[in-house]
């Protein structure tokens, strides 16, 4: 099949029921049993599960699409966190601790791919085979920052799909090791250490000492300024000059388009810089599924060009 257009779709958290809208809006169709259109490729990245009722439709349909080669998807941290959850260590322990915390936020995918079933470990298994990020020729993905450096020093780790071998998610769950600091950089988004004494208060109303930040932004100087939060959130912040020992990463203008998903945007969909697309406007809660498409050959991007589930879903 000749790709004359790529349609990347954000994080889907169990919603299929917004899945299968957007993708009729994108114009596919399923097709003995695999949704597809002629001249099209669809790229998520990654979250398809936790927090929505609908996880094992999810991972059926993005798997057939997969499978038949309509579709393409890297890793997100929901993915790397059931890996680690569903994984022993070395000592015998799992590589995500089975506490409360973690135990309620992964309950999703528990209702519906029970613990230690072969189905549940075939997921998991199918979850190892998703690349941390991906490169075409006029743009990249990824699930949540691309960093130049933090990738040349993982790159000898993966294979040649760009997954992380399997000898290393020991390494990428324990706290002050190279490949746990590359997995929080690139799946769950660099942070910023607050002011002493400065808390936020995160979408799932728990306080805490640092933000997400812009990485795709340059120029960016104060905690105010930097910060990925509601406008209501940003003015309860410092605005303050950022710590010189907490440097930011910095996507350049120049780089090639990079799209990717995580941080929970809200109301309409549109650009953040010349050359950087976030697609996650919150689907796993009231916000609508999202879509870029992206057209072989084009020059530059275009607000145009988003498509998104039916608000009413």
């Amino acid at each position: 099949m000749t790709i004359t257009h790529y349609d990347l779709i954000g994080d889907i958290h169990g919603r299929a029921e917004k899945l299968t809208n957007l993708l009729q809006q994108l114009g596919y169709q399923p097709i003995d049993g695999v949704y597809q259109q002629a001249g099209h490729q669809a790229i998520f990245v990654g979250d398809f599960i936790d927090r929505g009722t609908q996880e094992k439709q999810v991972i059926t349909l993005v798997r057939r699409m997969m499978d038949n080669g309509h579709a393409l998807a890297v890793m997100g941290n929901h993915e790397f966190n059931a890996i680690c959850y569903h994984t022993r260590a070395e000592n015998g322990e799992y590589l995500r601790r089975h506490n409360p915390n973690h135990s309620q936020q992964h309950q999703a995918f528990l209702d519906e791919y029970p613990f230690e079933a072969e189905e549940t470990q075939d997921v998991i298994a199918w979850f190892k085979t998703l690349p941390i990020f991906l490169e075409l020729p006029q743009f990249r993905v990824i699930h949540a920052c691309w960093d130049e450096q933090t990738l040349a020093q993982l790159k000898p780790h993966l294979d040649d799909r760009h997954c992380l071998k399997p000898a290393h998610y020991q390494q990428a769950s324990e706290k002050g090791n190279f490949f746990y600091q590359a997995i929080e950089t690139l799946l769950k988004g660099p942070e910023l250490y607050l002011p002493e004494g400065t808390l936020f208060t995160d979408k799932d109303g728990t306080p805490r000492p640092k933000v997400r930040v812009k990485w795709w932004q340059a120029d960016l100087h104060t905690y105010r300024a930097a910060a990925v939060v509601s406008e209501q959130s940003r003015m309860l912040l410092p605005d303050t000059p950022i710590s010189v020992d907490e440097p930011l990463i910095c996507y350049p203008n120049d780089a090639p388009v990079i799209f990717f998903g995580h941080y929970w945007f809200t109301g309409t969909p549109q650009l953040i810089s010349q050359n950087a697309v976030c697609l996650d406007y919150s689907a796993a809660r009231t916000g609508q599924l999202v879509a870029y498409r992206f057209a072989v050959g084009a020059q530059g991007l275009s607000n145009a060009n988003f498509f998104a589930s039916d608000k009413n879903l």
